[in-house]
């Protein structure tokens, strides 16, 4: 394979996180578990700012644990990066400067820009320099993200801390009456997994790790283990990130109550869709309202990932998105203390966003794409022929090598399918939908606009093809970001 462990330590000691050690995935945390406050990431208000942003890209030192320093990365800090609002309708100049000593880039995932400015592997940003894009943002009010995308150290910047929320704002949606109190009944929720050893975070080593991703035995929200908040007692608005490099999470909550989705990566659904549990792969997004009025303390937990390649085992097989995910093996990953609410909750608005329905009369072209483990017998089960290590269609990522060629403004179906395990796949600069999954209709988890979704069985895919991409190519690739840094990742143009 292509993935190079030493590579990765000598980019973790060039970015000053040298000391980032390499642990076993299965070794337990033995630091203390004890409560910590949940940890809220400044909010950076672009229009605050005159529409013109810093972030400075550093090395730095975070104790997740009182007392035992990690050395991290992180933009205008030590881990993590603040969260930024744009607004829609705006140009947002940004003046991104890498304070490390090895490239970086940032991508704004979910953004809608030409693909000059997306922030991918061409957009590199080298030691001292400073990118400065100016991001026309015309699209719907939604929840994205921004994080490292360094061709080949994407995982290893990423986990050590190159990640953060990127907010749209938008009329309709504040017309609606939903909460938008930043940090009280608005709450950021970046969710990862860490790997502890005393007290300090390392980076998970061995074969396993190799193939199935890196994966901890910590669940960090906003960087905070055993994460503690106090929310309103009324409804509040959790805007759910799964920023790991690996581990799908399946979320509910402890006392097995309800809640409402009404968003995906791509904004508001057409209306709230009542559930009790949600999965959130790699690079996925969701919104939910949780109404928190009865003023109980209750547990957001998750349950066991069991994504792993077919041949590690019994865990290997992915639970369905429908499962009822409650029992005994709810991990906690954050608990809520409510307090009494200054304000009654609005009510929860009937519809949300005016969405057309699908529209298949103007597909130009039907695409297929196999998302292949080769060495472990991508070429034979995927059936595309394979050169060895993370391939896409029997071809492991080159950063000269235009894989696909698009018509702008067309509408394309993409089918994708996977083997060996299944894998968050994420297109650069495009929203689509959902069209079928294996031959039968969406699950209820596939609703909205999206630009990342979990495959193994073949899914359809409505694409729509807006952006340009002449000066350099956009990516589509597994959110997994060790198999994305290990060749399953490719490139398309839109002429």
């Amino acid at each position: 394979m292509k993935f190079s462990r030493r590579g990765i330590l000598v980019g973790a000691a060039a970015t000053g996180v040298g000391a980032l050690a390499v642990s076993s995935i299965w070794n337990t945390s033995d630091a203390a578990a004890e409560p910590q406050p949940l940890r809220i990431p400044p909010l950076l208000d672009a229009r605050k700012h005159g529409n013109s942003v810093a972030l400075d890209v550093r090395a730095g030192q975070t104790e997740f644990y009182s007392g035992r320093a990690s050395n991290t990365l992180g933009y205008n800090g030590s881990y993590l990066g603040p969260t930024l609002r744009l607004y829609r309708g705006d140009d947002v100049e940004l003046a991104v400067t890498n304070q490390l000593r090895e490239d970086t880039t940032v991508h704004w995932h979910g953004l809608l820009i030409p693909a000059e400015l997306d922030g991918g592997p061409h957009q590199r940003i080298p030691p001292n320099a400073t990118w400065r894009p100016v991001l026309p943002v015309r699209q719907a009010g939604a929840t994205l993200f921004y994080h490292s995308h360094a061709h080949g150290q994407t995982g290893a910047q990423v986990y050590s801390g190159l990640a953060g929320l990127l907010l749209i704002a938008d009329d309709q949606e504040e017309s609606l009456g939903l909460p938008t109190e930043y940090g009280v009944d608005d709450l950021p929720l970046v969710l990862q997994d860490r790997q502890f050893e005393n007290g300090y975070m390392v980076a998970p080593g061995g074969m396993m790790s190799r193939m199935a991703g890196w994966r901890g035995d910590t669940i960090v929200v906003n960087g905070t283990p055993n994460a503690v908040t106090r929310v309103p007692g009324q409804r509040v608005r959790l805007r759910l990130l799964n920023g790991s490099n690996a581990r799908i999470f399946n979320l509910s909550f402890s006392d097995r109550r309800s809640f409402h989705w009404i968003a995906s990566e791509g904004g508001l659904l057409n209306a709230p869709v009542s559930l009790k549990s949600i999965s959130l792969a790699p690079g996925e997004r969701a919104e939910i309202l949780v109404d928190f009025s009865d003023r109980k303390v209750v547990a957001l937990q998750t349950a066991p990932d069991t994504n792993l390649p077919m041949m590690m085992g019994p865990l290997s097989r992915i639970r369905e998105f429908g499962d009822d995910l409650f029992g005994s093996n709810g991990e906690r990953i954050l608990q809520f203390e409510p307090f009494l609410g200054e304000e009654p909750s609005t009510p929860l608005p009937e519809r949300l966003a005016s969405r057309p329905p699908l529209n298949t009369s103007r597909i130009e072209r039907r695409r297929r794409f196999v998302l292949g483990m080769g060495g472990m017998g991508g070429g034979m089960m995927g059936g595309m022929g394979s050169t060895g290590g993370m391939t896409i269609n029997g071809r492991a990522f080159a950063m000269d090598r235009v894989d696909e060629r698009i018509e702008l403004g067309s509408t394309e179906i993409w089918e994708v399918s996977s083997d060996m395990m299944s894998h968050p796949f994420h297109i650069h600069g495009v929203q689509f939908e959902v069209m079928s999954r294996n031959g039968g209709k969406p699950l209820e988890r596939d609703a909205g606009s999206r630009d990342t979704v979990v495959v193994r069985e073949p899914v359809e895919l409505l694409v729509r093809f807006e952006q340009p991409a002449v000066e350099a190519p956009f990516m589509y690739h597994c959110h997994i970001l060790e198999h994305e840094d290990d060749g399953m990742m490719g490139q398309f143009a839109t002429v």
